[in-house]
């Protein structure tokens, strides 16, 4: 692995960090949120991550070595878990028996991930920092 691909893995990590944050976003913004029509409730949803070959700057590929370099967002899933149902016969969306189906998103678990994924990032950062400042010594030893 080149010193320049650190840059390409570190960067590809970045932004499925990414995702993961704006996903685990959208879960908080939607966890009491309801609707009269109990399919249309919204449904926590999670990154699916996988390794990724990729080219570095020198031309090689990780597709023929064992080596993969990277991080892809294969898609988005909704999780299957079954919905929050609560007995609020005062509620104006309750159904004929008085429960309401709220989003199955656990807010614990969404805030733990949610950390998680900072720290993801922010390792990343300081990895591309390093790589950055080895980078520069590297440029200076001729000098």
């Amino acid at each position: 692995m080149s010193l320049l691909s650190i840059f390409d893995v570190s960067g590809s990590a970045m932004s499925a960090e990414t995702v993961r944050l704006n996903t685990t976003a959208s879960n908080l913004a939607n966890a009491q949120s309801v609707t009269s029509n109990f399919a249309d409730t919204y449904r926590a949803r999670h990154p699916v991550f996988a390794a990724q070959a990729v080219s570095g700057a020198d031309g090689d590929s990780a597709e023929d070595g064992a080596e993969t370099r990277g991080v892809q967002v294969l898609g988005i899933v909704e999780s299957q878990a079954p919905l929050t149902m609560r007995f609020e016969p005062e509620h104006p969306l309750a159904d004929k028996d008085g429960y309401v189906a709220y989003p199955n998103v656990n807010v614990v678990q969404e805030m733990a991930d949610m950390i998680s994924a900072t720290r993801s990032f922010q390792m990343n950062v300081e990895v591309l920092n390093s790589a950055r400042t080895l980078a520069e010594r590297v440029l200076t030893m001729g000098q």
